[in-house]
């Protein structure tokens, strides 16, 4: 694994305006859980980290937008996006750039400006393109070899927090956001 460049990290870091995720394996763990039901469908059940939700908490108060792109669907997915303010929701995108060229142009922002969190081969194109790009401990190792950051935390498990913590604190604001930080 190469050696990341951790002034040229927290230059890129400081650009963000924008935190964009894949979900399965980034904000989930990647299990994906089918609860049966007496008449033969299932209901799909989502687990997503606290303290994941406490640093999107923070974003959104420190005036990041956030967003996700995922292949799957899942109401619970949409649940957990609206509590936690995210601005950009987009499921079943199997490729990932129209909906990222999308989220640019309504966010108003250069690439250079976006942060992306992924975990597998189907986040590459958009990591490829951002500012910063950022793969989780547990990521694919073609996914870690293409970020600019790899996360101590694995998907599910805390690495969305440590992103939003890396990108507030390369900002200079980490210190406010903690005074401000709200259940």
């Amino acid at each position: 694994m190469p050696t990341r460049n951790r002034a040229g990290v927290r230059k890129r870091a400081k650009q963000i305006k924008v935190v964009l995720m894949d979900v399965d394996g980034t904000i989930t763990d990647g299990s994906v859980t089918l609860l049966s039901q007496p008449d033969g469908s299932a209901i799909e059940i989502k687990t997503f980290d606290a303290h994941d939700g406490q640093g999107m908490t923070l974003a959104r108060t420190a005036g990041l937008q956030l967003g996700v792109i995922t292949g799957r669907e899942s109401a619970a997915l949409r649940r957990r996006m609206k509590e936690m303010g995210v601005t950009f929701v987009y499921e079943k995108q199997p490729n990932k750039i129209p909906a990222f060229e999308e989220i640019l142009a309504k966010a108003g922002v250069t690439e250079a400006q976006v942060a992306y969190l992924g975990d597998d081969l189907p986040d590459l194109t958009v990591m490829k393109r951002v500012g910063l790009a950022v793969a989780v401990g547990d990521a694919a190792l073609e996914v870690k070899l293409a970020a600019h950051y790899i996360t101590k935390a694995n998907g599910g498990r805390g690495a969305a927090r440590e992103l939003i913590e890396l990108i507030l604190k390369a900002k200079g604001i980490w210190e406010e956001m903690i005074d401000k930080a709200r259940a």
